[in-house]
């Protein structure tokens, strides 16, 4: 048998087996620990919520298994904890999705709300909710049917000489957002009256009325697809180098940027299949996480943390601050990424 021999390099710490090697940064790890605490705290919290108050205790009671309460059993197992883990699927999802895009395309803008691809997965749950009904699981699939669709499309227009250019890759993903949103609209329109009403709901982006159809396939895909990604995550490193450098370190650079792509896509069309469009989280995180981790890699693990907290986070706020009205929470993300955004292209500006 072979051991795993355990070795430090520098600020890293380097575990090899066989021919596998994992690299951890004790600082990475450090702050994906704090992540995940503050996540824990915000799930509780958001718990705790709502219109009939369930405290701390009986909470813990309940997922513990040991509450005979059977009323706050239904409450918290069958409305909040399915919000709960919509609200950190959907986070984390994004958070890999952006980091992935903002690679591939070496652009802090390339995430999929800026270049489209949120919205082609939109155009697709929202085809299916106004032609069909709002099931979660079709909805979902056709989210991501919508998404793959649309990162084909967007691939294919960008595409030169066999080689994808960043900036290319930005704006067409743009243009296609603008023309799939004009058709979003047209649906909308011209759909029966009740699942027109329903889809412009979804479409604002919402956690409200969350079951296990909607937690279930965005919490599969995270647990699945984050392992993938975070072994893509090397490559994609070496490919910001520039493609012939990446082919001369042994990558495969077209089929690692579309199999990391894909990833990407799946992991964002999952989010808004569950959730709806979500502004700013995939765009946020990965900046965020990058700043807090420091070392130069691509953060999928920790941007997928941030994610999940940033999204937790806005839930846990919104409902705070309702006022006995529900808020939908994609039009708060997208509030608050518009400004962000604006502060990022000024500051790109000022570089």
């Amino acid at each position: 048998m072979t051991g795993t021999p355990i070795t430090a390099h520098g600020r890293r710490i380097v575990s090899r087996t066989g021919g596998l090697s994992l690299i951890l940064s004790p600082r990475a790890l450090l702050l994906g620990a704090g992540l995940l605490f503050m996540l824990l705290i915000l799930a509780l919290v958001a718990l705790t919520m709502g219109r009939i108050d369930v405290p701390f205790a009986q909470v813990a009671a309940i997922l513990a298994g040991t509450s005979n309460d059977e009323a706050a059993s239904r409450i918290i197992l069958g409305i909040r904890l399915p919000r709960v883990i919509t609200a950190c699927g959907a986070g984390a999802a994004l958070g890999v999705s952006g980091a992935i895009f903002q690679s591939v395309s070496r652009n802090v803008l390339g995430s999929p709300d800026v270049i489209g691809f949120l919205t082609g997965a939109a155009t697709g749950a929202i085809g299916w909710i106004v032609l069909v009904g709002a099931s979660p699981l079709p909805v979902a699939a056709a989210a991501v049917t919508g998404g793959l669709l649309t990162a084909i499309l967007v691939y294919l227009l960008a595409l030169r000489d066999g080689a994808v250019a960043s900036q290319s890759l930005v704006l067409i993903g743009i243009g296609v957002g603008s023309v799939l949103s004009a058709l979003n609209g047209l649906l909308l329109a011209r759909g029966q009256l009740d699942n027109a009403v329903m889809a412009n709901l979804w479409l604002a982006g919402s956690l409200s009325a969350r079951n296990w159809g909607h937690a279930l396939p965005v919490a599969l895909g995270v647990l699945l697809l984050t392992p993938l990604a975070m072994l893509c995550a090397r490559p994609l490193r070496m490919i910001e180098l520039g493609d012939d450098m990446a082919c001369q370190l042994g990558v495969r650079v077209g089929s690692c940027r579309l199999g990391a792509m894909a990833i990407a896509v799946v992991l964002a069309a999952l989010a808004t299949g569950a959730a709806g469009p979500i502004a700013f989280i995939a765009l946020a995180a990965p900046q965020i996480a990058r700043n807090l981790v420091r070392d130069g890699d691509m953060p999928v693990l920790t941007a997928a943390l941030t994610g999940a907290v940033l999204l937790m986070l806005a839930d846990v706020l919104t409902q705070a601050l309702s006022f006995g009205a529900t808020l939908p929470i994609g039009r708060v993300t997208g509030l608050i990424g518009g400004l962000y955004l604006a502060w990022l292209i000024t500051r790109s500006r000022e570089l």
